[in-house]
């Protein structure tokens, strides 16, 4: 399987906007948000990843093909990181997609990283869990919010 994760340029802010859609329309039964009058989720913060300089928006390939997106920011006046957003299409979970992706995505950031998850999102936390305990070879604080 070849997985590539690229920087997203302006000229593809579209295809974040796209998948953006199926994200929050996966994630709406944690968050409880509804749509907007024209059939669409919004998303406040997406031209921030082309203006903010600590603000980081990646598309997910297998193949060539779209599967996903990752949105790294960096949490001002530290040398922290979080996962913003983090979205694999459903056709390539349960595969290591995810996993494989979120360690290569703290490669490319060493530092301190905060991860969160919505507290209904069982699956979620489970996953992240997983991810981390393997990366960090069980050397990580769990905090609840």
């Amino acid at each position: 399987m070849k997985v590539e994760i690229t920087l997203a340029p302006l000229e593809e802010k579209f295809i974040l906007r796209n998948l953006l859609e199926l994200c929050q329309h996966d994630y709406s039964e944690f968050t409880n948000k509804s749509i907007g009058d024209h059939g669409l989720f919004d998303y406040p913060y997406l031209d921030h990843y082309w203006t903010d300089p600590d603000r980081y928006p990646f598309l997910i390939r297998v193949e060539r093909k779209l599967a996903g997106f990752v949105f790294v920011q960096k949490i001002p006046e530290t040398d922290s990181y979080t996962m913003a957003e983090f979205f694999v299409l459903r056709k390539y979970r349960h595969q290591g997609l995810g996993q494989l992706v979120a360690h290569q995505v703290f490669d490319m950031f060493p530092g301190h990283w905060k991860v969160r998850q919505d507290i209904e999102n069982t699956a979620a936390q489970a996953f992240w869990r997983k991810v981390v305990t393997r990366y960090t070879q069980n050397r990580f604080h769990e905090t609840q919010n």
